[in-house]
């Protein structure tokens, strides 16, 4: 059976942080905790499942903000790709130009890499290096279902301009990474809707069909 997702969209910059709970074990992996972590702590008591692992999919503020509190409540090894790591050190740097509060960053990080495979209990998931958005950013993988964070949205990708940025990286990460997953593959984003490979192969204006390579 594939992992059952609980989504929660949270914060003033509509984040989705994601709970992945392997239905045999009731194991569970939550993914990118910017804000509100209460709120995340009581969809997680609620759930009755064992935190495991807390997964960054890249070290900006606003997905990263809330995951030392989740680790203080429930527990979790906390991962984060080795490129994403010179950005903790000005973690709260990030926050403050949008006026927003200092945070903890979580303790002991362990490294993701490129096909790495994590287990949620019984299931897997496979870590997908993407940079573009960030140098270290990640998207996790499992059957059908895409987590792509800040790299692919519906009808939109990330940007670029942030310290790290390089669209040229973004956009083989997309056409190389993402696309061959197949058309049926679900994206899960890091802000807004779900969509599908296959709806932004034929439709994004800047990565579909439509649209020149660089």
């Amino acid at each position: 059976m594939p992992l059952l997702q609980h989504a929660l969209s949270l914060g003033p910059m509509d984040n989705n942080t994601y709970i992945l709970v392997c239905s045999d074990t009731q194991d569970a992996a939550v993914i990118d905790v910017g804000f509100e972590p209460d709120t995340v702590l009581a969809a997680l008591r609620k759930l009755g499942v064992k935190v495991t692992l807390l997964l960054n999919t890249h070290a900006h503020y606003d997905h990263i903000a809330g995951m030392h509190e989740v680790q203080a409540a429930v527990g979790g090894e906390w991962w984060l790709h080795p490129l994403d790591r010179a950005m903790l050190d000005t973690f709260n740097e990030q926050g403050e130009m949008f006026g927003l509060p200092r945070f903890a960053v979580p303790e002991g990080v362990n490294d993701l890499h490129d096909g790495q495979r994590l287990l949620v209990g019984a299931q897997e998931l496979e870590v997908l290096h993407t940079p573009g958005h960030s140098p270290g950013h990640v998207s996790f993988h499992a059957g059908n279902d895409l987590w792509s964070a800040d790299v692919l949205f519906a009808g939109s990708v990330g940007r670029t301009d942030l310290a790290g940025g390089s669209w040229p990286e973004l956009e083989r990460s997309i056409r190389t990474r993402l696309y061959p997953l197949g058309d049926a593959t679900r994206v899960h984003t890091g802000h807004g809707p779900q969509t599908t490979i296959g709806q932004e192969r034929l439709t994004n204006p800047f990565v579909g069909e439509g649209a020149s390579y660089s």
